[in-house]
């Protein structure tokens, strides 16, 4: 048994005996005024033995003690006094970031267009601003709906022109959110902001992450902005970032690669990315798609389960799944756990949201 199995089984007794409580252990017969172990067990419903090739990497719901370490080079420092960086990214157009979350904002002869308004750091945007100009805010863009990224866009002040697409429009409309609020100018396929020297080709390419999320694409810098898409050198956020579309969000990733940019700006992590990052990432999408579809098709309905849990459907589709995730996690960590960032926390996650889309998408 291995370590990680032997700590689960530990787990799963110790939570019987919490549930006992002293006073019913002590009227136990085995019990005993010295310490004693027992074998208890199991109650429905509670932990028990791991399932066969359990990996050594903690399953979801499963406090580790600590998390593998970031590979790769250390980001720009953050300082802590202002709460965020700013990395120009060329002709009058600045990442602004906390190492965590990314927007952007575009200088030109009479004001700023603001891409986005993370809640994190939006009362520091103006801020960051004034680093570099004293323009007005005259435009801001929003990538998509999420709060996380635009939820600080009143921190901004003024009255700028908010666009987006009409799917953000019709979000943040059933949302109404005081914090978000709706778009001035909304479009359907493309629209070009051209405010003095500078230009901003806003497209949409269909629903991946979530209806709505656009692509920015600043042509003079060479610049796309995508958010929650593409996580530069890291595990993608859980479930393929909660995609809406997980079949969306493969095609997707491959449509990023074929834009003619030299940096793309995610929306998240500590750092730009490049078109190796997007190959790395489509890359080990597609071999957890592999894996997983092999264990769909190699692993039998009711295997390492009680004969009377099988009349229970939920519980043998539980059990199926749960194992075939597990020889998805197997298959893909020898390759991956030492090449993303994060890789640990989330693997689990795209397994699981993998083969869902395999078996009903």
């Amino acid at each position: 048994m291995t370590q990680e199995q032997n700590r689960a089984k530990t787990r799963a007794r110790d939570s019987v005996l919490a549930v006992l409580g002293a006073a019913t252990i002590a009227a136990l017969p085995f019990a005993a005024p010295a310490p004693v172990r027992a074998e208890v067990v199991a109650q429905p419903g509670q932990a028990g033995v791991p399932y066969k090739g359990m990996p050594a990497l903690a399953p979801i719901g499963v406090r580790v003690d600590h998390y593998l370490p970031v590979p790769g080079p250390a980001a720009p420092p953050v300082d802590p006094a202002k709460g965020y960086r700013i990395q120009d990214l060329g002709t009058g157009l600045y990442m602004v970031t906390d190492n965590a979350y990314q927007s952007m904002f575009m200088v030109y002869e009479t004001g700023v267009v603001v891409i986005d308004a993370p809640p994190g750091y939006s009362a520091k945007i103006r801020q960051a601003i004034a680093e570099v100009t004293d323009r007005p805010i005259t435009h801001v863009v929003y990538s998509h709906a999420h709060t996380d990224h635009i939820g600080g866009v009143t921190d901004l002040g003024g009255h700028p022109t908010i666009i987006a697409h009409e799917e953000t429009r019709r979000l943040l409309a059933r949302a109404n959110d005081p914090k978000r609020p709706l778009p001035t100018v909304v479009f359907k396929d493309r629209y070009v902001l051209k405010v003095g020297s500078q230009t901003l080709e806003l497209s949409y390419p269909g629903v991946a992450h979530e209806p709505g999320n656009i692509f920015i694409y600043a042509p003079r810098q060479k610049t796309l902005m995508i958010i929650d898409v593409v996580f530069p050198g890291w595990m993608p956020w859980r479930r393929w970032a909660l995609a809406k579309d997980v079949p969306g969000y493969f095609a997707q990733v491959a449509e990023i690669d074929r834009v003619p940019f030299e940096t793309l700006v995610g929306g998240h992590v500590n750092r730009v990315g490049t078109h190796d990052d997007v190959r790395a990432q489509l890359e080990f999408m597609n071999d957890v798609k592999a894996a997983a579809a092999t264990a769909l098709k190699t692993t039998a309905l009711g295997g390492e389960m009680a004969d009377n849990d099988k009349a229970n459907p939920w519980a043998v589709f539980d059990n199926y799944i749960d194992r075939v995730v597990v020889q998805c996690v197997d298959a893909v960590t020898p390759k991956w756990q030492s090449r993303l960032a994060g890789y640990d926390v989330y693997i689990w996650d795209q397994c699981y949201a993998m083969e869902q889309s395999l078996r009903i998408d």
